[in-house]
């Protein structure tokens, strides 16, 4: 595992990440307004989805090769039967599942851009007979419902880097803990709100800049919003490795809904 940076080098790494989703921000709309003219200025969600994808897709492999450094190949791997995966973007978790033990997963991503990728992930891992993606967020039960996504209907919820990025994680984690069967698994790895006083401060300050560009939060209390939810059998069991230094300092776990 190659060693940490430090202090310094912890705060000035988002800027690399918001100066890219700066360009494809302003790719997105020249490309929009091009096609549609002024009218594209009436439509910034879809803006901004459209450049989201793009950022996301092209940091793919990044984003792969730092979580194979991590706890998250293990955890995917202990998701079995009926599965949500929350927010799968560009679907860097697809070649992690244990075929063997997956008997559905349901993508759930409010993104449409994300859907080509994701086709091509299915096709190369053997897994497009097993993983049907929704168009929607979780919030949206009328959508789920459809799908065939009820109240206890889940064997596991998978939550990879979700939770920083949705408008309400709060109503998020209540909607989960209401899918996934008692003895159902919410398997995660968020970043939140450090514990250090000096990083509190260079999350605080960069927040609005990687909110707006990159898309989630470095300063949500997602543990918080995770335990508030509903009964768990096992919350101490949630890690919180030891990152003074990170700007996202993460935590991570297999809770268990208690019956």
């Amino acid at each position: 595992m190659p060693p940490k940076p430090g202090r310094l080098a912890s705060i000035l790494r988002p800027w690399d990440m918001i100066w890219l989703s700066i360009c494809l921000h302003w790719e997105a709309l020249t490309q929009a307004i091009r096609r549609d003219g002024l009218a594209a200025l009436g439509r910034p969600g879809e803006i901004r989805d459209a450049a989201s994808a793009k950022l996301f897709s092209l940091t793919s492999g990044n984003f792969i090769a730092y979580e194979d450094t991590t706890i998250v190949p293990s955890l995917v791997k202990t998701a079995r039967g009926v599965i949500l995966e929350l927010g799968p973007g560009p679907g860097n978790q697809i070649h992690r599942f244990d075929t063997s033990l997956v008997k559905h997963v349901y993508g759930v991503e409010p993104n449409p851009n994300f859907k080509d990728v994701i086709d091509i992930k299915l096709d190369k891992h053997g897994l497009r007979e097993k993983y049907e993606l929704i168009v929607c967020g979780v919030e949206d039960s009328d959508v789920l419902r459809e799908g065939g996504i009820t109240e206890g209907s889940l064997d596991a919820v998978l939550c990879i880097q979700v939770l920083c990025a949705v408008n309400d994680p709060k109503n998020v984690m209540k909607e989960v803990w209401k899918l996934l069967k008692p003895g159902g698994k919410f398997i995660f790895w968020e970043h939140g709100w450090s514990r250090d006083r000096l990083t509190n401060v260079a999350q605080a300050c960069w927040n609005p800049a990687w909110s707006t560009f990159v898309g989630c939060n470095l300063t949500r209390n997602v543990l918080g919003d995770i335990l508030s939810c509903g009964e768990w059998e096992n919350p101490h069991e949630i890690e919180e490795p030891e990152e003074p230094f990170s700007l996202l300092p993460r935590i991570q776990g297999v809770l268990v809904k208690k019956a």
